[in-house]
């Protein structure tokens, strides 16, 4: 989303076939991958990530446009990136339904624009919007809108402009995360569990249309830390026991088991709050939601060993690791450079870069 609205504005050049570069910024780093239009398929060529010093960009809010220039032009001068399509900040975006009557529509944005203050808490001339279309029929259409304050748009677009990187599209994470992890076509309805360092992202896709995010403030770095504090070990110790041992349940296990099913259960509860919602209560038109094929988990410590057995019988749903490859190749006959575990790090990353394929 938001594609549309800034190609009005900043068109992509034409020239730009390949290499494409995605970069998903958050609070603490901005991870980058570039995709390779090759002859064989889509290829990954460059990839990593860079920390954000605490400060500069709190709850996806720039604090400090300087120090980020900074980061930037740093990362455009090791990497010599020019073009990329950026992550958009959960925490700052307005997500709503809106059904449009066909008759006597002449401009959907237009229409969008005069009901936006009936959905969002800001002026319509503060806000900048997007929209996907999720069903339509002879008397209407049915929309899937987003939007965000104009002056968050605005910051993020002044320091790449002064880093001297031009912003191709901005896209909710999202739906960035599930183009890269849901087969691309697919109708059906899942939900996306970001597991992350700081924080959980919970996304429900349905027909590859975003129709609710949610952030929930639990991540891996918290788990790492009850294990240094329960078990007086380095922050470093404690985070190779997680890898090592995670939510395994045996004897040798027990007391790791017990420290890391506090903070798993919180996240449990969680989706499970969420997946109840989605099937128990009816859309704006009193319609029941299509069902939840399955939950997938990526994000950094989704690999954690345990964790998909452990929400699976818990929540009494399909539970899987992504494959965030699903879009890219066939692993069976190509096999990238990165790890599986450390990839799923990359999903947001990988969703955005796989927009230059995706799009004209």
């Amino acid at each position: 989303m938001f594609r549309n609205s800034l190609n009005r504005f900043f068109p992509a050049p034409k020239f730009l076939i390949s290499p494409s570069f995605g970069l998903d910024i958050s609070d603490e780093s901005l991870k980058f991958v570039e995709l390779i239009s090759q002859k064989n398929g889509i290829r990954m060529g460059r990839y990593g990530e860079q920390k954000i010093p605490a400060g500069i960009i709190e709850s996806g809010k720039i604090k400090d446009p300087k120090r980020l220039e900074q980061v930037l032009l740093s990362l455009r001068k090791e990497q010599g990136i020019r073009f990329v399509r950026v992550s958009l900040p959960e925490e700052q975006v307005y997500l709503f339904r809106l059904r449009l009557d066909k008759a006597g529509l002449e401009n959907i944005r237009e229409s969008i624009e005069l009901s936006l203050e009936e959905h969002i808490p800001i002026a319509a001339k503060e806000a900048i919007f997007d929209y996907e279309l999720i069903e339509e029929d002879e008397k209407s259409l049915k929309l899937q809108v987003a939007s965000i304050p104009t002056n968050i748009i605005e910051n993020y677009l002044s320091v790449f402009r002064n880093s001297k990187i031009s912003v191709q599209s901005f896209e909710l994470e999202a739906q960035a995360i599930s183009r890269a992890v849901i087969k691309k076509d697919d109708p059906g309805t899942y939900m996306i569990v970001d597991f992350g360092q700081t924080r959980t992202g919970i996304f429900i896709v349905s027909r590859g249309v975003v129709m609710f995010t949610s952030t929930l403030e639990v991540g891996g770095i918290m788990l790492t830390n009850m294990i240094k504090k329960n078990f007086n070990v380095s922050f470093e110790e404690a985070e190779k026991m997680k890898k090592e041992f995670g939510l395994q349940r045996n004897t040798e296990n027990r007391e790791m088991f017990s420290v890391l099913l506090n903070v798993a259960s919180i996240l449990r509860d969680e989706i499970v709050k969420h997946f109840l919602y989605w099937h128990t209560h009816p859309d704006e038109e009193g319609k029941d939601h299509p069902k939840i094929g399955k939950i997938i988990l990526c994000g950094g410590d989704a690999n954690l060993i345990g964790l998909v057995e452990y929400f699976s019988i818990s929540i009494k749903s399909k539970v899987e690791t992504a494959n965030v490859w699903i879009n890219i190749g066939d692993r069976a006959k190509y096999i990238p450079e990165i790890t599986f575990n450390r990839s799923l790090t990359f999903a947001a990353a990988l969703g955005l870069a796989l927009g230059d394929f995706e799009y004209d």
